[in-house]
């Protein structure tokens, strides 16, 4: 079901961003996606601290997109209370074929049986080295977690246990949203959503070596996976 949102430029606009943010990491799902984009575009600035939730969820996705090399301010875009409109992307594609004719020219000049140079296997050799460290840097990314901590008993602090929780800082860790869900016999859950860069974060380290060692073995009796989605 389509989420609908008022013009973010009034209070009231913004509350409603506000209060429907309060237990969700993004506006949609457990990852980020287009919809995120489109009300961050749709923000005319970002938001004050008197808006908690808006605030955590625009420096979130503000750093997703600095991370993926998308940290220009642009043009070309006008966005209203009501709608957001794109100038032309493109050029024709007669004209885009182009370029594309004039190489295919110049490789009738290409001689493909004669013997490769010094300089030509150098340059293969440095276009192979440069694919090989681009493929590597691909495979690392982030991912988004959404994982169930519980309690020892009813009698937990769970406001504390939380506090134990976002208390582990650590390079490539970000927390994010989080809700007490009923488990039964007055016991609740913590349900908390987090991102992590995988080449930084190990979930399993991050449970072993810190949610479920001291201090924070006080409060945590065990963590479970929910959910885990590249990102």
């Amino acid at each position: 079901m389509a989420v609908s949102f008022s013009d973010f430029s009034s209070p009231s606009g913004l509350q409603k961003l506000d209060e429907y943010l309060l237990t969700r990491s993004y506006i949609s799902g457990y990852q980020a996606s287009k919809d995120d984009l489109a009300v961050y575009g749709a923000l005319p600035s970002p938001p004050s601290s008197e808006y908690l939730n808006i605030s955590r969820w625009y420096k979130h996705i503000d750093a997703l997109l600095k991370l993926s090399g998308v940290s220009e301010a642009g043009s070309g875009v006008v966005v209203s209370s009501s709608a957001v409109e794109v100038a032309p992307p493109s050029p024709p594609i007669s004209d885009a074929k182009a370029p594309a004719a004039e190489e295919e020219d110049d490789d009738d000049d290409i001689d493909l049986f004669g013997e490769e140079t010094e300089e030509e296997k150098a340059a293969s050799e440095a276009r192979a080295a440069a694919a090989k460290a681009s493929g590597k840097k691909k495979e690392s990314g982030k991912s988004s977690v959404l994982m169930d901590i519980k309690p020892w008993d009813d009698e937990t602090d769970m406001k504390k246990l939380e506090e134990s929780v976002r208390a582990v800082q650590m390079e490539g860790l970000t927390w994010g949203a989080s809700k007490l869900v009923p488990v039964g016999y007055g016991i609740k859950k913590l349900q908390i959503m987090m991102t992590i860069i995988d080449d930084l974060v190990s979930v399993d380290g991050l449970i072993e070596d810190h949610l479920t060692a001291e201090p924070a073995s006080e409060y945590i009796q065990s963590c479970d996976i929910v959910a885990f989605n590249k990102i």
